[in-house]
């Protein structure tokens, strides 16, 4: 079993803490709480927004889920889960059009003009998964750090974390993540570099066989990396962090933030899956990860690796929180606009994120499974109605709605071992190739769904729109 250094790791995450909650405005207006103005009603500069962008991707259930694939599917599994870092290049394209071509303030305002209530309910509630998701992934990484599920230690750490991170979130909603995030952001990338060097300067570390650590194509790794391709497109519109940000500063500033987001996130997190890759390579048998890693590079640095973890995890939860109150209170209108509203929506998922933790799976895959799935439903309205600029009709969302949901829970079911249905029918077995199998299902489905519910196109629409797409 791996010993994190606890007394250090508390001593420093402890400092970090109180500058985080000394960096923490005090926010009392609607447009600092939930569009993170600051006080002469300005947007965030260029460095806020690309080290918000980082973190929002950027935290402890992906800097994990990066090493373990390394570490059991070698360089593949690292590159398949930095492609869906891609999603901040396909996340600005969707945002650009939808402000710049449709005038959209946000993604519900766009669905309920061509798909009503239904199609908004449906959106809502993808994004609502995805959140708590975040919350309870991200709470379950800081808990494993500081002690085995169940113990003292790790309940104590858990409640301690989202509770600390919940208080300087409530003082200034989305204006305090941002600013958070850019001390949050720069320690993380110190953390990582100083990781990723102690191990490229270790005497066993060898590029020759990190790059030949997947060689059979067949490989999960690569049928992931597959899966990540095909998942790219969508994953953006179902991440309510990213898109929320991307509605914050001018197209110059917001194209340049989702740009050097990418390659900076994609860096990172190769990194990380890198260091699995690394472990992996010289484990011993039935040696796990963290094990490997700690007899590999030392107590030290676990340290490194531990404060990783939880910076990142805390530096998450304060972006989830903020779109949370911004989802529950400017887009689904549940309350008043105001920072007291938003206040309570932050408290409301905060408790729902631990209540899953103390209740719900122990898996990081399965935090995400659902959600992950379920946003293929926005590949066909990506393609047909934010890209193409058609109107389509409204069961066609719904239907593919459906269908992405059932795809999701039964790759959930199937990976639990409860039911075993792809298998017999398609000839695969692995949890990945499964997946790959529900994701090409629902993808056909609903670009089959869309294009029978097209609608014909109104000349007058179709003049601007050809006139639109020829100045873009």
């Amino acid at each position: 079993m791996v010993e994190f250094p606890v007394i250090a790791l508390v001593v420093m995450l402890a400092g970090v803490g109180l500058l985080s909650l000394m960096l923490a405005p005090r926010v009392r207006t609607a447009e600092g709480f939930f569009a993170g103005q600051n006080e002469q009603g300005g947007a965030p500069g260029l460095l806020t927004l690309v080290f918000s962008q980082v973190t929002t991707w950027i935290f402890a259930r992906s800097l994990l889920n990066a090493a373990i694939l390394g570490y059991f599917y070698g360089v593949a599994g690292a590159l398949a889960y930095s492609a869906y870092y891609g999603s901040f290049l396909t996340g600005w394209l969707i945002v650009d059009r939808l402000r710049y071509r449709y005038g959209a303030h946000n993604i519900q305002g766009f669905l309920a003009a061509r798909f009503g209530r239904v199609g908004v309910s449906c959106y809502n509630l993808l994004i609502s998964l995805r959140l708590l998701s975040e919350v309870f992934a991200n709470l379950l990484v800081v808990g494993m750090v500081f002690g085995l599920a169940g113990s003292q230690a790790h309940t104590v750490a858990m409640v301690a974390v989202a509770g600390l991170t919940l208080l300087y979130s409530m003082s200034g909603g989305l204006r305090a993540s941002l600013r958070t995030d850019v001390l949050q952001v720069g320690l993380l990338l110190v953390l990582i570099a100083l990781l990723t060097l102690q191990a490229l300067m270790h005497p066993l570390f060898s590029w020759p066989a990190v790059l030949a650590s997947s060689p059979e194509w067949t490989s999960p790794g690569w049928i992931l990396l597959a899966v990540a391709l095909l998942q790219v497109l969508s994953y953006p519109l179902h991440d309510p962090v990213m898109m929320d940000r991307g509605f914050l500063a001018d197209r110059g500033t917001t194209r340049r933030s989702f740009i050097h987001a990418f390659w900076l996130s994609a860096l990172l997190i190769l990194a990380f899956g890198l260091l699995g890759v690394f472990a992996g390579l010289q484990a011993t048998d039935g040696e796990e990860l963290l094990p490997a890693l700690q007899r590999l590079l030392g107590t030290h640095a676990m340290l490194l690796l531990g404060l990783a973890l939880v910076i990142s995890a805390a530096s998450t939860l304060d972006s989830t929180l903020a779109s949370a109150a911004k989802l529950m209170v400017m887009d689904m209108g549940l309350g008043r606009p105001t920072a007291g509203s938003g206040r309570l929506a932050m408290a409301g998922f905060a408790l729902g994120g631990l209540v899953l933790v103390f209740t719900g799976s122990q898996d990081l895959f399965d935090a995400v499974a659902v959600s992950g799935t379920a946003s293929l439903a926005l590949t066909p309205l990506i393609l047909f109605c934010i890209l193409g600029g058609r109107e389509v009709a409204r069961w066609s969302f719904v239907l593919t709605f459906v269908l992405a949901v059932a795809g999701a829970a039964l790759y959930f079911l199937e990976k639990g071992g409860h039911v075993s249905l792809i298998g017999p029918w398609f000839g695969v077995e692995h949890s990945y190739a499964k997946l790959l199998v529900i994701t090409l299902v629902i993808l056909a489905a609903g670009l089959l769904s869309f294009f029978l519910g097209l609608k014909p196109r109104a000349p007058a629409a179709h003049t601007a729109g050809n006139s639109e797409d020829s100045n873009t």
